[in-house]
């Protein structure tokens, strides 16, 4: 059954709406939205370069990249959620250039493939009940990250707020950012 609380906004008339270091929500049933409980299986970051929009993103098969985001709406129509980063500023001390930055110097990295695995198997019910969730993010990571773990550390290290707090950014799904206070959903991008 389709949402129908989405709010589908043509992409024309979205794009000057989006800012720097917003959420970018991909909707599509997988191990990550089925583990995270939610609707999204990638998280990505929008950022402004110019006059031209893109996604920065952490993605299966490319690793970190920069691509237009425009070509992901054409490619994903109806499937790209957009979040505003601290709404209505309520953390003043966030840092959207900061967390920006942190997303364009993950560019080349590799996929985080054994860390999302980690990740999801954690999130399942039956481990969840044995496994206490890991909240400490001090240490840095030792492997390459996933796209909502790329997020997480975009804000948190370069933006200087901690979008899901009880929460490692290791262990951090797509549905754990769409929950999260720091984020508020604007409206889902088509064509």
């Amino acid at each position: 059954m389709p949402d129908t609380s989405l709010s589908m906004v043509r992409y024309r008339t979205a794009r000057s709406q989006i800012r720097d270091g917003d959420l970018l929500l991909f909707r599509r049933r997988g191990l990550i939205s089925i583990a995270g409980r939610g609707d999204h299986s990638h998280a990505a970051k929008a950022a402004w370069w110019g006059d031209s929009l893109f996604v920065l993103e952490v993605r299966e098969l490319h690793g970190g990249r920069a691509v237009t985001l425009s070509s992901q709406v054409e490619r994903y129509p109806g499937r790209i959620d957009v979040y505003r980063t601290n709404p209505q500023n309520r953390w003043p001390e966030y840092d959207a250039a900061g967390a920006t930055s942190v997303m364009r110097r993950l560019a080349g990295c590799r996929y985080g493939y054994a860390g999302v695995a980690s990740a999801a198997l954690l999130h399942l019910p039956v481990v969840r009940w044995f496994v206490a969730a890991d909240v400490y993010d001090g240490d840095p990571p030792r492997r390459p990250p996933f796209c909502s773990q790329a997020c997480a550390i975009s804000d948190r290290v370069g933006g200087g707020v901690d979008p899901v707090p009880h929460l490692a950014d290791r262990l951090t799904l797509p549905a754990d950012l769409a929950r999260s206070p720091f984020y508020r959903y604007l409206f889902t991008l088509i064509p």
